[in-house]
């Protein structure tokens, strides 16, 4: 097990941000209520598949916690039934958590696979755990990083049911969302640990300071970014989702703060890029970070003057996650390197 531990946290690693594209692509098409409840939905294990499934019936058998929508209403079942001629509410209890009661079978199935990577994930951090304990009395870090991480997946678990029962309440998906960074910051370190090769590169005090400020600047844009795409939301909500389009017309203040602290985060990383190519540090990682960078500004220049084309705002958020966690490996390499 010792042997494919660096595997299994690479794979854990993919296993996090398959969740973030997941999740991106549940942004993007507006299907974050597309299971009303959580962790089943509409009390299946299996979502549904047609809005007759979930639609109150004469003379049809509804199991207890099964979940249907009449008059634009969401109600659970009591306990199991089969229905008479009329709605009979005693059998009922009125679904109380929120009063989103609408039924899209493209929204309740991404949202239902955005679960299903999340399970998975959970699946690979049992094995993440498992291997890391064999490490308990040669190096106890890899334990407790991954004790930690595995600690932070439960409670991420919680944040997605308390999102989905306040109805996608703003400042829980930044939340949800920080907290799936620091997931990747525990996991990076813990791929630093347990990598076979080490290679030593030359140490530039300015430069490792510039991947903190990299770092801390990543943070600050995709949280306002997650506050950017909470006001989009709102305005879908508003306008319709087939009037996206429209829902920058009148932005924020955090939207234009959110684009000019891009010239911010292009400066700081470009000055690595330089320093790295001056000072001959051999981090080959600044390239992929500085493509990023490049990847997100484009995609957020689509998405405001090219009406959000398909596909942008889940590249644009994916990228971004991977920016960072490049940024604070870059970071974990250059701070554990000696002078030369």
């Amino acid at each position: 097990m010792k042997s494919k531990f660096p595997k299994i946290v690479q794979i854990s690693i993919i296993s996090v941000y398959l969740i973030f594209l997941a999740g991106s692509v549940v942004r993007m098409t507006g299907s974050g209520m597309g299971c009303p409840d959580w962790p089943k939905c509409f009390g299946y294990y299996i979502p549904p598949t047609s809005e007759e499934q979930i639609t109150w019936k004469p003379n049809t058998e509804f199991k207890k916690g099964f979940i249907i929508i009449k008059d634009e209403v969401l109600f659970v079942a009591d306990k199991d039934i089969k229905t008479l001629s009329s709605f009979k509410a005693t059998n009922w209890l009125k679904y109380t958590k929120h009063d989103y009661a609408k039924f899209n079978k493209y929204h309740t199935w991404t949202e239902y696979i955005n679960r299903l990577a999340s399970v998975l994930s959970g699946f690979v951090f049992l094995f993440l755990l498992y291997g890391a304990i064999k490490f308990w009395k040669t190096d106890k870090r890899i334990p407790y990083l991954a004790f930690a991480a595995f600690f932070l997946m439960m409670v991420e678990a919680a944040m997605g049911k308390m999102v989905v029962d306040t109805n996608l309440k703003p400042g829980m998906i930044t939340i949800h969302m920080i907290l799936g960074l620091v997931i990747i910051a525990l996991l990076l370190q813990l791929k630093f640990i347990v990598s076979v090769d080490k290679k030593k590169y030359n140490y530039n005090t300015i430069f490792n300071k510039l991947l903190i400020i990299s770092v801390i600047f990543s943070l600050i844009q995709i949280a306002l970014g997650t506050q950017v795409r909470q006001f989009i939301d709102e305005q879908v909500k508003q306008l319709g989702f087939e009037n996206k389009n429209y829902s920058l017309m009148d932005p924020s203040f955090k939207f234009y703060f959110h684009r000019s602290f891009t010239i911010a985060i292009v400066l700081v990383n470009f000055g690595l890029f330089y320093i790295n190519q001056i000072k001959k540090l051999g981090y080959k990682l600044v390239n992929w970070i500085v493509f990023l960078i490049f990847l997100e500004t484009l995609t957020g220049i689509l998405m405001y003057y090219a009406e959000f084309p398909l596909g942008t705002q889940a590249i644009h958020l994916l990228a971004g996650a991977i920016l960072f966690g490049l940024q604070f490996y870059l970071w974990i390499q250059s701070r554990k390197t000696v002078s030369s």
